[in-house]
């Protein structure tokens, strides 16, 4: 390695891509490549970075495979700003294997590191805990041992568990500021100040409030019977009923917390659940079918006792119910809640994020485009979707992922 190329790797490892840029801007030899296309992913440039790390692969040649790895490491990390997410866990296992064999440690654990924030990104938590418990951080250079720390606080946030959340962001801030790196540091900060923002509405008989994400973990471990509208689900006492394949029972479940005290009038159940203004028989047979699935789900934790004109919810010995709704109004909140974080994301990327048809997510981006709330860059294959951060509330609870307490 010569000096220039040392000096490049130097002002990269402490966050001056320009300074590296300046040494090695004009050469077209593989390291010089990989390391320009580094720095101008850095700097935003993601599309051009994409090109100079493909080019430094193909330029490296069949004989350097350490060489090839980190490239395909430093690509795949590019594709995960640019939100294209199909398929790149897989491609970082041959690349894993490689830097492991050539004892490269560092970028191994670099290499999974991206793996698991994909994993995050798409809700799939547990691969994403799995990925994690193959970092080991001991002896990491502060910038990883920081980025490490970061998914390990997102993955504990997203499960609802904010102690392990605070701890790791605490190791995080220490070593973001060993690192030095200003744009790590500012990550850090703004997951911190997530802690303290409103993250979901609790509704009940009495009026509405505002929750933190550790009073909704507080809530949802109380005695009080949670329709949580965020995950869709209901849960009690620690316990958790996932809904949110269930779409007709999740309505009605909603609908009768909605009413409760009282009962829901079953034309009133009717229409939430079947969607329809004129009501017969048929649907009242098809509504006394689904409250009685409804009912063995949600035995143990309550009850759904027949009344004169409807159904009322009955939960165990004097324990409220409670809705909670998500701090942003709208059935595409979880869209909003992913398009929020700044980058640009195509619409495959967002189905595959929400486990929606990428046909409904282009209708969903439509009316949200309409109301003003997500604005379109690029035409066509190259279009991407973008919303204005939503800095008032942490939107943790509307991202894709397992539920609390699962």
């Amino acid at each position: 390695m010569d000096s220039l190329i040392a000096a490049s790797a130097r002002a990269l490892a402490a966050g001056d891509a320009l300074g590296a840029l300046k040494r090695v801007a004009l050469r077209e030899d593989p390291p010089a490549l990989a390391l320009r296309g580094i720095a101008m992913a850095q700097l935003g440039e993601l599309a051009v970075a994409r090109d100079l790390l493909r080019r430094a692969e193909r330029a490296f040649g069949s004989g350097e495979e350490l060489a090839r790895a980190r490239c395909r490491v430093a690509e795949a990390e590019v594709a995960l700003a640019l939100r294209e997410l199909a398929g790149l866990p897989h491609a970082l296992v041959a690349a894993v294997a490689t830097l492991e064999q050539h004892g490269d440690r560092a970028n191994a654990m670099h290499a999974r590191l991206v793996a698991a924030r994909q994993y995050l990104l798409l809700g799939r938590l547990d691969e994403a805990a799995a990925m994690l418990a193959e970092v080991d951080p001991r002896g990491l250079p502060a910038a990883l041992a920081a980025v490490t720390d970061l998914a390990g606080a997102e993955l504990a946030l997203r499960s609802l568990r904010l102690a392990p959340a605070r701890a790791a962001l605490a190791r995080a801030h220490q070593a973001a500021y060993r690192a030095g790196v200003p744009a790590l540091m500012a990550e850090v900060a703004e997951a911190r100040a997530s802690l303290d923002r409103p993250a979901a509405r609790r509704r009940t008989a009495a009026g509405e409030q505002t929750l933190r994400l550790d009073e909704v973990e507080a809530l949802l471990a109380s005695d009080a019977l949670v329709l949580d509208a965020c995950r869709r689900g209901l849960g009690h006492a620690g316990a958790w009923q996932p809904l949110a394949s269930r779409p007709i029972l999740y309505a009605l479940a909603r609908a009768l917390a909605e009413a409760w005290p009282g009962a829901a009038p079953r034309d009133a159940l009717i229409a939430t659940a079947f969607r329809t203004r004129r009501p017969d028989e048929t649907h009242r047979a098809r509504l006394r079918v689904e409250i009685g699935r409804l009912r063995a789900l949600v035995k143990g934790h309550a009850g759904i006792e027949a009344t004169q004109d409807g159904f009322a919810l009955r939960p165990q010995g004097s324990a409220e119910v409670v809705v909670l709704d998500p701090p942003i109004a709208g059935e595409q909140a979880a869209l909003v809640a992913l398009l929020s974080d700044g980058a640009a994301w195509s619409t495959s990327a967002l189905a595959l994020a929400v486990g929606s048809s990428q046909r409904t997510v282009q209708r969903a981006l439509t009316q949200l485009h309409a109301g003003g709330q997500v604005r379109a860059i690029g035409q066509s294959r190259s279009r991407r979707w973008l919303a204005p951060p939503l800095a008032a509330f942490t939107t943790i609870l509307l991202l894709p992922g397992s539920p609390p307490g699962a």
